[in-house]
């Protein structure tokens, strides 16, 4: 199809310039008619000639955009469904270290940009070209100076624009990473407004933004000032020319070789080129600023994969969801969190994690989906190196319940269904009754049809917790992980979040990481860990009376939390 468009636009300029040739007979012959009757031969045959160009022009132009539309648009489609494809598979940290107003900004410039560089290249780079050599051969048959004049100016104002953008290049760039970080520090006060208004912050938070949009105007006025020098710079070869020209067409008159027709072609050509290099600079400023974007977007986008599926991996496949970690050591940030860690999970088991902020347990959870890649040693589940299965797979069979719920901006039903898109309205029902949420969602106006908002900000954190426990429930994996899924809860709502765990919980290998250590009593095993390594292992009535750390901190809560800083701790 763009190959046809292509085409289709060679012949639709060759006509546009060929306009000016029939033009040109056209006043040579009318002027050479020797009576009425031949003038109107004249203006039959050559003003017939010249409608039809006209026409055939105007057609194969309309016809090049009707078959360039699809192939642009289809472009268009393919191009985000590969960068989000490609987005969606950097790791945990890579997004960890970005705004998503920023990365989607990015993704989006990307794109347009290159589908605009596509128009521009059709019907601007390849038009003007096919018109150049057109009128080149134009000239050359009226005189070779005049071809020679236009030839030579046309490679200056060619090497002039190609060395002008490439300076430009890095101006525009530096423009595209302001106006990014712009849109991404906007998109982050909006998301957060709830912290802005709470905290009375309001001002400050426009001084900010207003610092930030300031200094991506100084970067656009530079880019932009300089983009008009380079315009100013085409008007100067463009005004030059017609002078040249000018000067020989004078001559031509005085050997007597020039007609009335002459004279029209070469000034109809001459103020067409002209405009072509007003065009062409125009062209150029544009490309190298939707240039400088998609260089911006796919430089920050398509960097390389920090974590990527070993070559021939295959899907993971779990029998009786047995963890074992043999001689796990990991690092981040220049400190190692586990050395040489060593654990056997049986199936079925539930294991508890208790720990002051910063003993490795939430990183755990990170090891556990892959998240991270080892440094040294293996995680295993049912004797499968989760390294060497693909992480699709590997995330197939844990169900995760965090500490704050990820719900989409959709209906409650979408959000549920997204533990199984394939699952009926029956299951649906079924595991929000089992996850306590039902009858609050009843009670809502439109029941499962209701719109969570952003992050379910329409939701109390109650409501959420269990919509993402009916959630896990659909998935009905054979690992369970519950990241801090009671701590932030008040009392009567966890009651209703315990009664949804042990449904959920059953026939599982579970993993719980709580503060709250009253969620725990009922664990097969609870850990304790202390930087990265395990330092009491066993059930909640072995440890509250060890004497231990574990016993310390049970005897230290307030209200079923560790009285300790334990803040939740941050992701590694």
């Amino acid at each position: 199809m763009g190959l046809v468009s292509f085409v289709l636009v060679l012949f639709a300029e060759t006509l546009n310039v060929l306009i000016f040739y029939v033009s040109a007979q056209l006043v040579d012959n009318f002027t050479l008619a020797q009576s009425l009757a031949e003038q109107k031969d004249v203006l039959y045959f050559w003003g017939g000639l010249f409608l039809l160009v006209s026409l055939g022009n105007s057609l194969l132009y309309r016809l090049s955009g009707f078959t360039a539309i699809r192939w642009v648009i289809k472009f268009h489609r393919d191009g985000y469904a590969d960068l989000y494809e490609y987005l969606t598979k950097h790791s945990h940290a890579y997004f960890a270290d970005r705004f998503a107003g920023s990365l989607s900004n990015k993704i989006s410039n990307a794109i347009d940009n290159s589908a605009g560089l596509m128009f521009q290249l059709l019907w601007t780079f390849f038009s003007e070209f096919v018109g150049v050599v057109v009128t080149l051969i134009l000239f050359f048959l009226i005189d070779f100076r005049i071809g020679m004049t236009l030839l030579a100016v046309f490679c200056a104002v060619l090497m002039f624009n190609i060395v002008a953008v490439q300076k430009r290049r890095p101006l525009v760039v530096t423009y595209a990473n302001a106006s990014s970080k712009s849109r991404g520090e906007g998109v982050d006060v909006i998301t957060n407004i709830a912290a802005v208004r709470q905290f009375s912050q309001s001002k400050n938070e426009l001084h900010r933004l207003s610092n930030i949009y300031a200094d991506r105007a100084v970067k656009d006025v530079r880019q932009s000032m300089f983009g008009e020098w380079i315009m100013v710079a085409n008007t100067v070869f463009a005004i030059s020319m017609t002078g040249i020209v000018l000067v020989l067409l004078y001559a031509l008159l005085g050997q007597g070789v020039m007609t009335a027709g002459t004279l029209v072609l070469v000034l109809s050509l001459l103020g067409r080129v002209g405009y072509m290099f007003i065009t062409v600079g125009q062209a150029m400023n544009r490309f190298i600023r939707e240039y400088g974007n998609i260089e911006e977007g796919l430089t920050e986008v398509l960097i390389a994969h920090e974590i990527t599926d070993v070559p021939d991996a295959r899907s993971l496949e779990t029998r009786a969801a047995d963890i074992v970690w043999k001689n796990v050591t990991f690092e981040y940030g220049g400190n190692t969190v586990f050395k040489n860690f060593n654990l056997m999970i049986e199936p079925g088991q539930r294991v508890g994690l208790v720990g002051h902020s910063g003993a490795g347990k939430t990183t755990f959870v990170s090891l556990m989906l892959r998240q991270h890649d080892l440094h040294d040693g293996a995680i295993e589940i049912d004797r499968q190196n989760i390294a060497e299965v693909t992480q699709d797979s590997l995330r197939e069979h844990i169900a995760v319940v965090p500490q704050e719920p990820l719900l989409f901006h959709r209906t409650i039903r979408e959000n549920i269904a997204y533990g199984n898109p394939t699952a009926t309205e029956e299951e649906i029902v079924e595991v929000a009754k089992k996850a306590q949420a039902h009858e609050f969602i009843m009670d809502l106006e439109e029941g499962y049809d209701t719109l969570v908002g952003e992050r379910g900000v329409k939701l109390s954190g109650g409501q959420k917790q269990r919509v993402a426990i009916a959630r896990a429930m659909l998935k009905d994996a054979p690992i369970l992980i519950l990241d801090e899924a009671t701590s932030a809860l008040d009392s009567e709502s966890e009651v209703e979040i315990q009664k949804a765990l042990h449904v959920l919980m059953e026939g599982k290998t579970v993993i719980a990481v709580a503060h709250r250590l009253s969620t725990l009593r009922e664990m097969d095993r609870i850990l304790v860990l202390e930087k990265g390594q395990i330092i009491e292992d066993g059930s909640h009535a072995q440890l509250s009376k060890g004497g231990n750390t574990y016993q310390s901190l049970w005897e230290h809560q307030a209200g079923g939390f560790l009285t300790d800083d334990a803040e939740i701790e941050k992701a590694a």
